[in-house]
């Protein structure tokens, strides 16, 4: 602070209701204040002093506003200009940067009107051809093997796999800078299973309505590429087709399961305005099996009435969610996984001096590896807690 100004960080201000949502864009750091706060940060952007800041807060609030204790805050919240400050990490392995590379004005033809009307197309498409056409709904025993050898098929499956995801995480990025907006990636698991991710934080730097968008990119692009492999499956037979239909039907199934803080559940929160729905869903569920803690009691108590109203119903939405999981695994992978690890055990049986030995080993590894990964990051979750 000097001659009664306040050197602020480059801050974001979002209108929310009765709340402003102010945020460092560069730090992916945004939180919900009161109106009057929203005031304070204008001015003082503006250059305004502190004392000015007050009396146009007053003006705006009816009454006396703490100023030089809202600015000691904001310093706690690292808003104000102290030097460089590094994005705050959404996801245990996660791009330093921000990415921006494509320019705005090439991304938007990709996400404007007539976009948007073709990925709804091709979702009433995908969904009319899977009831009409039983024959080309996934069988996962069958589509996720297209050749005699099953731990070349499974290596395959697992590479058309990341391929997809590269591409539905690439369309999330490039919706965010159809509005100007950069993204990173970064890796992460939801219960058991590994994740890539595109951390669209700075989202919350624009008005609610433009952020929908790139949250249900990937999702409109999965169903373009899923119409295109049906469309195909209609004109010849090909268990290369199936095979990559399989693959996205896992993605968009999954997508779905709003309990595992998906793309849907990101549309969700932000169509009830939530702030933080999956923490206190998490403090709702532990006061109704008895298990909150005096401090968690408070904290719920000072959470979001949007997010409370959301939690009183969305607790058992990720209660039952487990049952789906368990489900979605039976229908998906436990049909994958058996027929693999089946091969690998019949090839493993010949000893280490065959070929198979070896290459069923391998081929298990790349395709089960994720699970493994999976399983470190929750062991490293579990240690840093």
């Amino acid at each position: 602070m000097s001659g009664g100004t306040v050197a602020l960080r480059p801050l974001s201000l979002v209108e929310e209701g009765d709340e402003v949502l102010v945020g460092d864009p560069e730090t992916g750091t945004f939180v919900a204040i009161p109106a009057v706060g929203g005031v304070v940060i204008a001015a003082l952007r503006d250059g305004a002093s502190v004392e000015e800041a007050a009396r146009r807060a007053e003006e705006f609030a009816g009454e006396p506003v703490d100023v030089p204790s809202f600015v000691e805050t904001l310093r706690e919240l690292g808003f104000l200009d102290e030097g460089e400050r590094a994005p705050v990490a959404t996801a245990p392995v996660q791009g330093r940067r921000w990415l921006r590379g494509v320019p705005a004005w090439v991304a938007r033809p990709l996400f404007g009107r007539v976009a948007w009307t073709v990925y709804a197309l091709a979702a009433v498409f995908d969904l009319a051809v899977l009831v009409l056409v039983p024959s080309l709904r996934p069988a996962p025993a069958q589509d996720a093997f297209v050749l005699d050898d099953v731990g070349l098929s499974a290596v395959l499956l697992y590479a058309f796999q990341l391929g997809l995801v590269a591409v539905h995480e690439c369309w999330h990025w490039l919706a965010a800078r159809s509005l100007d907006i950069p993204a990173r990636f970064g890796l992460d698991r939801r219960m058991a299973f590994l994740v890539f991710e595109t951390d669209l934080s700075q989202l919350w730097s624009v008005p609610r309505r433009q952020r929908y968008g790139p949250l249900l990119a990937g999702l409109a692009i999965d169903a373009v590429m899923l119409a295109v492999l049906l469309a195909g499956q209609l004109v010849v037979t090909s268990p290369l087709l199936a095979a990559w239909a399989f693959v996205l039907l896992f993605q968009i199934a999954w997508q779905c399961m709003v309990f595992l803080r998906t793309d849907l559940y990101a549309v969700l929160a932000t169509r009830l305005g939530c702030k933080d729905l999956w923490r206190v869903k998490s403090l709702m569920l532990r006061r109704a099996f008895g298990r909150l803690s005096a401090e968690q009691e408070a904290e719920l108590a000072a959470a979001d009435p949007n997010d409370v109203r959301a939690g009183r119903w969305f607790r058992w939405v990720w209660l039952g969610g487990l049952l789906v999981v368990a489900v979605w695994l039976a229908y998906f992978v436990l049909p994958v996984v058996t027929g693999l690890l089946a091969w690998t055990a019949g090839e493993v049986a010949a000893g280490p001096g065959a070929w198979g030995f070896w290459w069923a080993i391998g081929c298990a590894a790349v395709a089960l590896g994720p699970w493994l990964v999976a399983g470190a990051l929750a062991v490293k979750e579990r240690t840093a807690r």
